[in-house]
């Protein structure tokens, strides 16, 4: 089957589905994205997504490109049309397409770009990855100190990723000059304390208020678990009793070792199991 991706109005066969050469996305990251879970042909957070992509947007002081019912609309056909039903839907807002100047163009100048995508997921496979964990490699944090929007400037997180591949592992994990865990390339962090306090940093600048975060934390208190919300260094996660990540196409993913060092016994933790169980449970779950 042949895929198909929204673009600026239009549902295009996957290999004609293009941008303009000069879109600002394309040239200078001025843009956002967000990836919503599809579990079932449903969403997953979607509510939770939407109000993300906001934030963005008016932290870029960027327009929408169309109310939330139009976007939600766009993304339900996207699924449909390429017949998604566990998998990601991917949307990006770029400012638009322009001369190349630096200062943004004046409101109203151009219209924003908007791209919507839909592929397929494995939930088999991520089920027997979540069942013996994966490996994460820490190096510093040397991305641009505004973190918490979601915008497209990934290089240092594939810079990253490439690393903790060629070196086995699943993520990386970014530690600020203190020493402290940021977040992963592609995730937030979590670690369970030997007390059995769950741990992820704090909002600030510094990380993406992840929605699966958000999620799992609302998750884990509903079910008596103790949250903290605080940085935490390499040394704490390493002498850690569990470790895992969040994120939409993972959801919760045991994290077994770091730098090359067993995680509690090396198997994925009962608490993270407990929770990686419940959590579409906790989830808002949207029809299309």
């Amino acid at each position: 089957m042949n895929r198909i991706v929204y673009v600026n109005g239009s549902y295009k066969p996957y290999a004609d589905a293009t941008v303009h050469a000069e879109d600002r996305g394309f040239q200078f990251a001025d843009s956002v994205y967000e990836v919503i879970e599809v579990l079932g042909g449903k969403l997953v957070d979607a509510t939770r997504h939407l109000v993300r992509l906001e934030r963005s947007l008016n932290e870029l002081s960027m327009p929408p490109p169309m109310s939330n019912g139009a976007l939600l609309h766009v993304i339900s056909r996207t699924i449909k049309l390429n017949r998604v039903r566990d998998g990601l839907a991917y949307l990006q807002v770029t400012r638009g397409e322009g001369p190349r100047d630096f200062a943004f163009p004046s409101i109203g100048k151009v219209a924003p770009t908007l791209v919507v995508i839909a592929r397929s997921q494995s939930q088999a496979k991520i089920a027997a990855l979540a069942e013996t964990g994966i490996a994460v490699k820490t190096m510093p944090d040397i991305r641009w100190g505004r973190s918490d929007i979601k915008t497209v400037m990934l290089l240092p997180a594939c810079l990253a990723k490439d690393a903790a591949k060629r070196d086995g592992a699943k993520e990386a994990w970014f530690t600020d000059a203190a020493g402290n865990i940021t977040e992963g390339a592609s995730s937030n962090a979590w670690i369970v304390t030997q007390a059995g306090v769950l741990v992820t940093r704090q909002l600030d600048n510094r990380i993406l208020g992840g929605v699966t975060r958000a999620t799992l934390a609302d998750c884990a208190r509903a079910e008596g678990v103790a949250v903290e919300e605080r940085s935490f260094t390499r040394a704490e996660a390493l002498f850690a009793r569990e470790a895992f990540i969040t994120s939409a196409s993972n959801t919760v993913m045991p994290v077994t070792s770091i730098d090359g060092q067993t995680i509690g016994n090396g198997a994925p933790g009962l608490l993270t199991q407990r929770l990686r169980s419940l959590f579409h449970h906790s989830a808002e779950i949207s029809d299309l």
